[in-house]
């Protein structure tokens, strides 16, 4: 029994603080993300496109009703149709290139300084009255006498630099009222024991879409932007989970 109580206690610390889990991933590379389905409306083939029969979601020579021989039919691939993304499952580029530098630079001083002296040297014979009331014989002409100073000097300073340059494909997964899309997109790439992720979500407008079917990215709208990666390197990057915790209570 006293072996099994240390035991116990020696699980649960590890399994609160995930150790357990990383455990299991020792000598093995980080997981990838299972692949979502992708957002695709079936669309009916023409004489534009006829490549379309017999794909996934496209209908097939053995499904019944009439079939209509149009070139210009939505979803097919017309001749003069615009090639740009505009509805949901299209698929369009996004350019990143973020090159942020800004630096804020704060100095603040202030000096404050006030004297005050106040003083009864006659009021109708009262004056004579004060050495009874106040103590150490004060000299009525001179009751009051305060002086202040005070001075604070701040000073502050942020710098910041930021470049991310990428490109990468994204899905419209929405069309809103207005025409406006919405697009998401997520990229892995695990090289050896590192995976490297980038999620790119947000809405942009059919108009800002370049002819070659690309955007950048400071043509989105609520754009969400996460670039990170998980596996051996980040995790010898962190701080250990006690450090964590010490760093959170310590209250010097």
């Amino acid at each position: 029994m006293k072996h099994i109580l240390p035991a116990i206690v020696a699980a649960s610390l590890l399994s609160g603080c995930g150790a357990v889990g990383r455990l299991k991933t020792v000598g093995k590379p980080p997981k990838m993300s299972e692949a979502e389905t992708p957002v695709a409306p079936r669309i009916e083939p023409s004489i534009g496109n006829q490549s379309t029969l017999g794909r996934a979601g496209a209908d097939s020579p053995s499904d019944s009703g009439p079939r209509g021989a149009s070139l210009f039919r939505t979803g097919a691939g017309a001749f003069f149709r615009d090639q740009r993304a505009s509805r949901v499952g299209d698929i369009v580029t996004i350019r990143i290139n973020i090159a942020d530098n800004a630096t804020v630079d704060n100095s603040t001083t202030r000096t404050r300084t006030g004297s005050e002296t106040g003083g009864i040297a006659a009021l109708l014979g009262l004056e004579s009255k004060i050495g009874k009331i106040l103590p150490g014989n004060p000299d009525p002409g001179s009751l009051v006498d305060t002086s202040s100073s005070s001075s604070a000097v701040g000073a502050g300073k942020t710098s910041r630099n930021e470049q991310i340059n990428m490109t990468m494909a994204a899905s419209v997964v929405g069309v809103l009222p207005n025409g406006n899309l919405l697009i998401r997109g997520r990229q892995e790439v695990r090289v050896n024991y590192e995976l490297r992720e980038l999620v790119v979500t947000g809405t942009i407008r059919p108009e800002d879409i370049a002819r070659d079917n690309s955007i950048r990215h400071s043509q989105i709208a609520d754009a969400r932007i996460s670039y990170g990666g998980r596996g051996q390197l980040t995790d010898a990057q962190q701080a250990r989970w006690g450090q964590q915790i010490y760093d959170a209570l310590f209250p010097f």
